[in-house]
């Protein structure tokens, strides 16, 4: 019998889980093997990350292969070529302009990181007054301080106290009211982003604001898709003040919507890209903040010779496993053309998802690329336990592995998923609902 006691879960109802453990054991392509022996359709990529299925052979035999003839180095004043060779394979995939890469562990990480970039950017280069950052409401962007400073999770910041000062929110634009079943982007709200300048900007000054950060599609917190137009306003209104735009694309990046990078998608180009999850297809741990390479150059322009000109790092930049995987994760990204297969596999997930339209319960189905959100209708007085019973449903009783955040399904394929496995995914769904009961047979089990 397996022992559960002394492992502490992350972002996990601890009892609830371990008094009926959901175990996987195995995975591969587009399957997990359970504990008994099911098989599991992963409809959430893991969490975002496997884009390429699981146990890609050619990820698992680079990251075999490079655990045999170097384990780790390190980079701080040393190098080793698998480092600057998973740099040169993810600039090939950033938009132009955006090609220098700090290397670090996971999403966390990568966006302290590129906020420290940030705030020491304007002081080397003598605006020590831009002090200020701002996110948005409802953002995820990890638990770092840094992280739950600019993100906008009440329950992610609670307990710890303040964060980081100087730092204020945009309000998402999340409108079901106007925008309700919208199929890709929605028509109405770009006006939310007038916000940044008619709101934040006359109460702060613009010549106290480091930068501006924001998901280009909001995940973590169900979905929120920006309405036409919006992203590109942000654009204009940090160019007009010398802010600094980052867009945290964690999830957005590597193929989620069918292009390298979300900023390809909305042709919207940002001064630095933060990313992991799909950069080594979850394999080892790694993220990554890239940047303009004028803002790198500023650091080396204004530090004396030979000395450091950025006091950050971590132990495991760059690691020999994870550059390896951030390699061969790349290269299968284009060899197999998996971005093009996502975006002509697009349409017919879009449609599979709102097949769903008018089930019990149903709310809202907001969709982009391979990403869907499905808002229900919760029970008064118990947020979560709707999407949460429905995630037990699917995982026991379907075979199929989705994600919840409140009464909102989240899903995010692997880029291979078949359309058989689409109809399977959503089909599971809405068998599921439409044997709802108003108050669900299940215990409340929210973090």
């Amino acid at each position: 019998m397996l022992n559960t006691d002394h492992f502490w879960m992350p972002f996990t109802a601890n009892r609830q889980f371990k008094s009926k453990p959901r175990m996987l054991v195995a995975a591969s392509g587009m399957h997990y093997t359970t504990d008994d022996g099911r098989q599991i359709l992963d409809g959430t990529a893991g969490l975002w990350c496997s884009n390429a299925g699981h146990c890609h052979p050619k990820i698992t035999e680079a990251i075999r292969h490079q655990a045999g003839k170097m384990d780790f180095a390190p980079v701080f004043q040393m190098g080793h070529p698998q480092a600057f060779e998973a740099a040169s394979a993810l600039v090939s995939l950033a938009p132009e302009g955006l090609n220098r890469v700090f290397f670090c562990n996971d999403g966390s990480e990568a966006v302290d990181s590129a906020l420290k970039i940030a705030l020491a950017y304007h002081r080397v280069r003598g605006d020590g007054m831009r002090h200020r950052l701002i996110g948005r409401e409802r953002a995820y962007h990890g638990v770092g301080f840094g992280g739950i400073a600019v993100g906008g999770i009440a329950g992610n910041r609670k307990h710890f106290g303040p964060a980081l000062p100087g730092v204020d929110h945009l309000r998402h634009p999340l409108n079901i009211a106007k925008n309700a079943f919208s199929k890709g982007l929605p028509e109405h709200g770009a006006e939310m982003a007038d916000e940044l300048e008619q709101r934040l900007l006359a109460l702060h000054d613009p010549a106290t604001v480091a930068a501006v950060i924001v998901e280009p599609l909001q995940g973590s917190t169900g979905v929120i898709l920006p309405p036409k137009g919006y992203l590109q306003k942000i654009r204009a209104i940090c160019d007009k003040y010398g802010i600094l735009l980052i867009f945290d694309e964690v999830i957005t990046g590597f193929g989620r919507l069918g292009t390298p990078f979300g900023a390809d998608y909305f042709g919207v180009v940002p001064d630095m890209i933060v990313c992991a999850k799909g950069l080594t297809n979850a394999t080892v741990p790694m993220g990554a903040a890239i940047v303009r390479q004028d803002i790198h150059d500023t650091f080396m322009s204004m530090a004396p010779e030979n000395t450091i000109e950025f006091f950050h790092g971590y132990t495991y930049t760059g690691h020999p496993l994870a550059s390896a995987a951030a390699v061969a994760t790349i290269d299968v990204y284009k060899s197999e053309h998996l971005f093009e297969r996502a975006a002509a596999m697009a349409p017919y997930f879009e449609q599979a998802a709102h097949s769903l339209r008018g089930l019990p319960y149903v709310k809202d189905i907001r969709n982009l690329g391979l990403v869907c959100g499905i808002e229900l209708d919760g029970v008064p007085g118990k947020p979560g336990m709707r999407a949460f019973d429905v995630f037990l449903k699917a995982f026991w009783e379907k075979g199929v592995l989705i994600r919840t955040t409140g009464d909102i399904i989240a899903l995010s394929p692997p880029l291979i998923i078949e359309k058989s496995q689409i109809d399977q995914l959503f089909g599971a769904i809405g068998d599921i609902l439409k044997t709802q009961k108003t108050v669900p047979d299940v215990e409340e089990a929210m973090a």
